[in-house]
């Protein structure tokens, strides 16, 4: 440039000056212009940079709208056919509908019962024709009308029968009636004799539903059953009636051949004689046996058979029935075993008579099929609530056993194991058969499980109530240290209980059956470290045997047996016995005062009594004076016999009307009052009696003898008046006892005290 300058330019002074100044200002410009330049590139790329995005966003956009649209279209498509679908679904249900309605109403139109709508303004909706056609000839129903309308049409018409009524106030009980909001069913009973029974009701929509039904074939049929029920109830009455009247008459003969046997067999007989008057006594009481099972049988098929319960000691019971059998078993060479848990209560509350024939049947029926060996009643039981015990009572003997084939068939009515080992034994079939239905009745179930030729073993569980207090759980008792002990008791069954009892806290055992035998055991040299007597005997009492026993040094602890409450509180002030047990014995007081006697310190010897001061004059008593109403000659033959050795002023009454009199002259102590007499019977004789006696604080015990032993005798047996019964034929022992328990103080003892 320079060159260029110097070349075609003269060189000018001061023009270099000014050409630099030009250059700098070129260059100045130019640079400024680059700036200018990169400022613009710049805001122009930011430019760029902010149109990208925008349309990068409005791509994005664009994007979403189409996406959008897309789905809007799709949205719009499937409401389409969404649309078609639910107008398709309407229309089949539409169809659904209309052929459910169509059903339903053929349905209501074919049913023979009337049915019809109201709505809540009680106009008719809708009506089938069994509905309207009960209008039909009188006046035509339509939808539309009113329920008061139709009212007064049946009103008006005389359509029902009204008993009688005022066709308004009927129209205004049958409104009132449908205003309720539970609506009582009813019946309308027609003028043609039709019964329509009318059920209404209101819908939770306000509308009143109503269902008119003829039941008069229903009544009809009530009409019958009851006709039925009636003639069942009278045949059953019929057969009661007849059961009992049997009852009545084969008792009644029945009465004088067994008492008339257990007479005869008491007189002098030889040995052929005995037997011939066994045979009667015992052929007649299995007779008996076998009315007895008939008439359960059949009360327990009537279901008229009741149980009483009270309480009762159920190891007693046990062992008065082994007594009893023990004869039977003594004569085959049986052994008669009881295991009763040591650990249980003795005393529960139950029928005691049904237990003791439940169990008689069981354990009778081991010794009849047992010919050696032995028969073992056992119970044990558990502790349930309400302080009742599940006892399991089992009885197991060595007999004739009982095949797999007939075990099922044990407990069915009349019947027997058929086989030739046991056609030899007789009877009923029935006994087993009402052991079960008792049981079951006690709700309880029994069992049997047995080998053919090892033996059966029969039980039942029941459910019992107990009825002695509980003992202490964690007190320790002291042991049973005694040795030996000396029974004095007139019943043997006291004395065997007693025995087995105190066996079982090992004791060795000697049995008296009075006092005076007692009194010599000890004379020969007898050692006991206790004494139980019995209170009244007929020798020597227990009072009098302890005064004996302390009067002649004897140290013994004496425990005295008694059911008289009186005598008791007297006896427990006496210094001669250590101490009083109520009888029937509980063992578990049993096992207590024999633990104080075990733990009683060493008595002081005593010094020597006086002797006793004589006795003062007995005053002299009037015999026991019975009276015995009894219409039948035989009867009073046999109950005189009975009798006979009694210390007893006796007389007798033919029917009821004489047994009044004789009570007013006679003034018995006791009445044995035959219920079945001609003019006036026992009951009628005792409410007789019972009225004269009315308040002046007289009362003669009256004991029923009758020959009726069906359910509900009893009942009326004591609502006569009378307090005690006895069932025909007749026991010279029952009669014996129920004179002694009513002997006043002033008359003689009945029985004549034997000598010493």
């Amino acid at each position: 440039m320079a060159e260029f300058c110097r070349k075609d330019f003269e060189w000018v002074p001061g023009m270099e000056a000014a050409l630099s100044e030009k250059l700098a200002q070129e260059r100045r410009a130019r640079l400024a212009a680059e700036r200018l330049l990169e400022q613009k590139k710049r805001e122009l790329f930011a430019a760029n940079q902010k149109l990208a995005l925008h349309a990068r966003a409005l791509s994005d956009q664009i994007v979403k709208q189409r996406h959008g649209l897309q789905v809007a279209l799709t949205e719009a498509a499937s409401l389409k056919g969404e649309n078609h679908r639910v107008r398709g679904d309407l229309e089949r249900a539409e169809s659904v509908a209309m052929i459910a309605q169509r059903r339903l109403w053929d349905a209501l139109e074919t049913i023979q019962d009337g049915f019809a709508v109201y709505d809540s303004e009680l106009r008719l909706v809708v009506a089938n024709k069994a509905y309207l056609s009960f209008f039909h000839g009188e006046i035509a129903v339509t939808a539309g009308v009113t329920y008061d309308s139709v009212l007064k049409i049946v009103a008006n018409h005389q359509m029902i029968d009204m008993a009688g009524r005022d066709p308004l106030d009927w129209h205004h009980d049958m409104i009132a009636r449908i205003k309720r909001e539970h609506i009582e069913p009813m019946v309308l009973k027609t003028r043609e004799g039709q019964h329509i029974k009318m059920i209404d009701r209101w819908s939770d929509d306000g509308d009143l539903v109503c269902l008119s039904q003829n039941i008069t074939p229903i009544i009809e049929r009530e009409r019958e059953l009851e006709e039925a029920r009636n003639k069942a109830e009278a045949a059953n009455r019929a057969k009661s009636a007849f059961l009992a009247n049997m009852s009545h008459e084969i008792r009644t003969p029945m009465n004088g051949v067994v008492g008339m046997a257990e007479l005869l067999y008491e007189t002098d007989l030889n040995e052929e004689q005995q037997l011939y008057a066994e045979t009667i006594r015992s052929s007649g009481e299995a007779l008996l046996t076998i009315i007895n099972d008939v008439l359960d049988y059949s009360k327990i098929e009537a279901e008229r058979l009741r149980l009483y319960p009270e309480q009762f000691d159920l190891e007693r019971c046990l062992h008065e029935i082994m007594v009893l059998l023990q004869p039977s078993a003594k004569d085959k060479g049986i052994k008669l075993l009881v295991d009763y848990d040591l650990f249980l209560p003795t005393r529960f509350m139950a029928d005691p008579g049904r237990m003791r024939q439940i169990l008689t049947n069981l354990i009778g029926n081991a010794v009849k099929f047992t010919a050696s060996g032995h028969v073992l009643a056992r119970v044990v039981g558990f502790e349930r609530e309400d302080d009742a015990y599940e006892l399991h009572v089992t009885v197991e003997d060595t007999g004739i056993g009982i095949s797999a084939d007939n075990i099922d068939h044990v407990f069915g009515e009349f019947n027997q194991v058929e086989s030739t080992s046991n056609r030899r034994f007789e009877g009923t079939g029935l006994g087993l058969a009402i052991t079960r239905q008792l049981v079951l009745l006690m709700g309880g179930s029994v069992w049997v499980d047995s080998n053919l030729g090892e033996g059966s073993c029969f039980g039942f569980i029941v459910t019992l109530p107990r009825a002695e207090p509980a003992e202490p759980v964690d007190r320790p008792t002291p042991p049973v240290t005694l040795r030996a002990a000396l029974v004095v008791d007139d019943l043997l069954v006291n004395r065997v209980i007693l025995e087995r009892q105190l066996e079982t806290y090992g004791l060795e055992v000697t049995l008296c059956r009075t006092g005076a035998e007692a009194l010599n055991v000890i004379d020969d040299g007898g050692q006991f470290d206790v004494v139980l007597t019995d209170h009244h005997m007929p020798d020597l009492d227990g009072i009098e045997l302890s005064k004996r026993l302390r009067a002649m040094g004897h140290e013994t602890p004496i425990l005295l047996l008694t059911s008289d409450n009186a005598a008791l509180e007297q006896a427990e002030a006496d210094c001669n016995l250590f101490g009083c047990l109520e009888k029937p014995v509980l063992r578990s007081d049993l096992f207590r005062m024999l633990q104080k006697i075990s733990v009683r310190p060493e008595p002081e010897p005593l010094p020597e009594p006086e002797p006793p001061p004589p006795p003062p004059p007995a005053p002299v008593k009037r015999q026991m004076r019975i009276l015995a109403a009894e219409d039948n000659r035989t009867n009073q033959l046999v109950f005189g016999k009975m009798v006979k050795d009694l210390d007893i002023e006796l007389r007798f009454a033919g029917n009821g009307r004489e047994a009044v009199e004789e009570w007013r002259k006679y003034k018995p102590d006791l009445i044995f009052m035959d219920i079945s007499m001609p003019e006036m019977d026992g009951r009628e004789a005792t409410r007789a009696i019972r009225s004269e006696e009315f308040g002046t604080g007289a009362h003669v015990p009256i004991c029923a003898l009758t020959a009726h032993a069906m359910e509900g005798d009893s009942d009326s047996i004591f609502e006569a008046g009378l307090d005690h019964y006895l069932t025909k034929p007749l026991k010279k022992a029952a009669i014996t006892d129920r004179i002694k328990a009513h002997q006043p103080e002033e008359a003689r003892p009945v029985l004549p005290e034997p000598e010493e």
